[in-house]
């Protein structure tokens, strides 16, 4: 796909790099604030928080460890399928760390939920979620988001790090996926 194609496709913007970069280091602050000379292990959420979880990390003014997993709940689909799978499990054990989860993007909240319970069973000191962006209107189980960037409408994003069916993660900024790319 051509760089000025992936322009092309997106409705509108929603935030731009700086702002971005602006809300990322406020929450980077926030968190080395709330856990103020203590160790944090960041737990990435795959592929989707990568860009968003490397930036955070850089933001951090803590001692931080890092840990990855991947989960599934859409497939292939735009829409989740309500059963969530562990692809890839912590190297690390948590016992009594404080971890954060740190995910690009809640709707359903059906991913983070299983994840907190899942995570907080294994004997986690403390347990939080931070997340780039917040659909509050596609929520179908309840989740307390700790760290939030923004929140936003229920529209198909892209950018920084979320994709399309592996396209537009390079993109560094958040947009709208024009529905007819997507078929919504």
């Amino acid at each position: 796909m051509k760089a000025s194609q992936i322009h092309q496709d997106l409705a509108k913007v929603l935030y731009t790099e700086e702002q971005i970069r602006r809300r990322v280091r406020e929450l980077g602050e926030m968190i080395s604030r709330d856990f103020e000379d203590e160790e944090v292990v960041l737990v990435g959420i795959l592929k989707g928080a990568v860009v968003f979880f490397a930036d955070l990390m850089r933001e951090i003014k803590l001692p931080v460890a890092i840990d990855f997993m991947a989960i599934s709940s859409y497939g292939s689909a735009t829409k989740t399928s309500g059963v969530v799978r562990i692809l890839k499990d912590l190297d690390k054990d948590i016992t009594d760390k404080n971890v954060i989860i740190v995910e690009d993007i809640v709707d359903s909240g059906m991913s983070l939920s299983f994840l907190k319970e899942n995570l907080r069973s294994r004997g986690a000191k403390t347990l939080k979620i931070c997340v780039l962006l917040d659909k509050p209107e596609r929520r179908r189980c309840p989740i307390e988001v700790d760290y939030c960037g923004f929140q936003i409408p229920d529209e198909f994003v892209v950018g920084y790090g979320l994709d399309y069916a592996e396209h537009y993660r390079e993109i560094p900024l958040i947009g709208v996926l024009k529905p007819e790319i997507y078929g919504g």
